[in-house]
């Protein structure tokens, strides 16, 4: 399925609306709603029943993910490296000396947007968007980096702001 808005206009629109969205989720997390989590566990999975990601694996194309040391084990050994060539193959410690991709867009992306490492991912891959995580108002800054990023995130922020009038 086609994503809605697409690649070439999310950039335009997250800007058009970052200050409406920043004002919104600064009002957020100063009164979240009982039912937050929940809430946003639905927008979740209903932008994921109609959005396929290897239309698009934009993030994958354009941002990287932390590694972990459990990543870096888990990857390694799936790969049959030693953690230290792994490491030095493909990753960098960034300013916040966090193990990061050495270059994007990520070097375990397919032509087809599938990922040669899928099965044994980085959490921060298995777990992006971060829209159906606990405590969702604790997360609107990584939210808010998200939404030019991913069409599906921008869809579910534009659905919260209908659905949880603040």
């Amino acid at each position: 399925m086609q994503l809605k808005p697409d690649l070439s206009e999310i950039n335009k629109l997250a800007k058009d609306k970052h200050n409406e969205n920043k004002k919104y989720f600064d009002k957020l997390k100063k009164k979240p709603p009982k039912n937050l989590d929940y809430i946003m566990q639905e927008l979740h999975d209903n932008e994921f029943k109609k959005t396929n990601c290897l239309n698009c694996a934009n993030c994958c194309k354009t941002t990287g993910p932390l590694f972990t040391s459990a990543d870096v084990e888990r990857i390694s050994k799936h790969l049959r490296l030693k953690p230290q060539q792994f490491i030095s193959q493909y990753l960098r410690i960034d300013e916040d000396q966090d193990y990061v991709l050495q270059k994007l867009p990520c070097s375990f992306l397919d032509h087809d947007n599938t990922c040669f490492i899928y099965e044994v991912r980085p959490k921060a891959c298995r777990e992006f968007p971060h829209t159906d995580r606990k405590k969702f108002q604790q997360i609107t800054a990584i939210t808010m980096k998200n939404i030019p990023i991913c069409p599906a995130v921008y869809n579910i922020v534009e659905e919260m702001k209908k659905k949880i009038v603040l």
